[in-house]
């Protein structure tokens, strides 16, 4: 009989959630691992906040006003929604409910909010990081080194921050960013054992089934 194979073993998709206070690093690991790790698809928020200079309009976000977004929530077309500083954030329904069925991995960069809705809507399917600055200075240096908001929002954003460290508890892992490169490799050795979690392999009832029919030669 034909010998089984690891590569064919059915299996759903991983909804990866990564959030953090703003400056802590998660888009720039979310960005590493849509580099370099096979499989993931990001999933682009909806938003009815300004678009940065250096954002693409549906590479980076759905830029909706507020009557637009109004309308994807009423009709349920958003998996989860939050307000984020003044502005609102949503995950689109459909793209990610055909992405898990087909085995799809796919990646969230989203708040604290959006993340508790996300695990209530779709439980078996999350799993959540969350990525801490390793002091308060440095979140402040790196919100600066962007250079891309006002002092003011700044000031507003670090505020904050103290509020959503205090979610931490509330997720599956925790990474500290205090080497880019290092957080990456936690986040993506995570990504590793989730794919191989038993219950996210529905394929391997097949596969056993084939492997205890085999007859060593």
């Amino acid at each position: 009989m034909e010998s089984s194979s690891i590569t064919d073993i059915r299996r759903t998709g991983v909804m990866l959630v990564l959030s953090s206070p703003s400056g802590a690093g998660k888009s720039s690991i979310a960005r590493s691992l849509l580099d370099n790790v096979q499989g993931f698809e990001l999933s682009i928020s909806v938003t009815t906040r300004q678009r940065r200079p250096s954002e693409i309009a549906g590479m980076h976000y759905h830029f909706k006003t507020i009557r637009e977004f109004e309308i994807l929530r009423e009709s349920g077309e958003l998996l989860e929604w939050a307000e984020v500083h003044g502005n609102f954030y949503g995950t689109l329904r459909k793209p990610v409910e055909e992405a898990i069925v087909a085995g799809r991995d796919m990646l969230f960069d989203i708040d604290w909010q959006g993340a508790a809705q996300l695990r209530k809507a779709m439980p078996e399917d999350v799993v959540s990081i969350f990525i801490l600055p390793p002091t308060m200075n440095e979140l402040l240096a790196r919100l600066k080194r962007r250079a891309e908001d006002p002092e003011d929002v700044i000031a507003t954003r670090l505020k904050n921050a103290r509020f959503e460290i205090e979610q931490w508890r509330d997720y599956d892992y925790v990474v500290i960013n205090e080497d880019l490169d290092q957080a990456f490799q936690s986040v993506n050795a995570i990504v590793e054992a989730e794919r191989l979690r038993r219950q996210r392999r529905p394929g391997l009832e097949d596969f056993v089934a084939r492997l205890l029919s085999e007859t060593p030669e």
